[in-house]
């Protein structure tokens, strides 16, 4: 390989390198007075408005029962939260997936995951939130997000997501 070539595959490995750093944009960890390193910056968990603060200090996700689709006083807590949010923000459209765990076939677990979902949208209509910005999928038990067959895995994975995007409604 000659000389130029080296030198051009070494550049460009560097210029990748350089994209991968946070800090070069600045909006690395430390840095100061950046749009997304600050305290209630945009779109950081500090940010009331953000997804991340939705994730975080709301909760994204509400569980269930063994062959269950009805919701827990802790899930409606959880529930009463999302709602208060989606109101305050208009911008936002949600994806109510369904889940299950791993027992019992693909086809029951769809249908569960589909029953879950379709209770955390109802729960969240009857709170104030338009039916037209939330949507359900149902994953039965094709996305757990443990694998182990411990019921401790098992009660993960049997959960509703409210999954945000903005800017959706118009």
């Amino acid at each position: 390989m000659s000389f130029l070539k080296k030198f051009i595959t070494v550049g460009a490995f560097l210029a990748l390198a350089a994209c991968n750093d946070p800090s070069q944009l600045g909006g690395g960890v430390g840095g100061s007075g950046s749009a997304s390193g600050g305290i209630g910056a945009a779109g950081s968990v500090s940010d009331p408005t953000s997804i991340a603060y939705f994730q975080q200090a709301v909760g994204d996700r509400v569980l269930f029962a063994v062959d269950q689709s009805t919701i827990t006083p802790e899930g409606q807590t959880t529930l009463d939260a999302q709602a208060n949010w989606l109101i305050r923000n208009g911008d936002y459209t949600a994806v109510i997936e369904g889940h299950a765990d791993e027992k019992g076939t693909r086809e029951y677990n769809l249908a569960l995951g589909a029953r879950r979902a379709n209770a955390v949208r109802e729960y969240l209509v009857s709170r104030g939130v338009s039916g037209t910005r939330l949507r359900t999928v149902t994953y039965g038990k094709e996305r757990p997000i443990e694998i182990c067959s411990e019921e401790s895995c098992y009660a993960r994975n049997r959960r509703a997501v409210t999954v945000l995007a903005g800017g959706l409604t118009g």
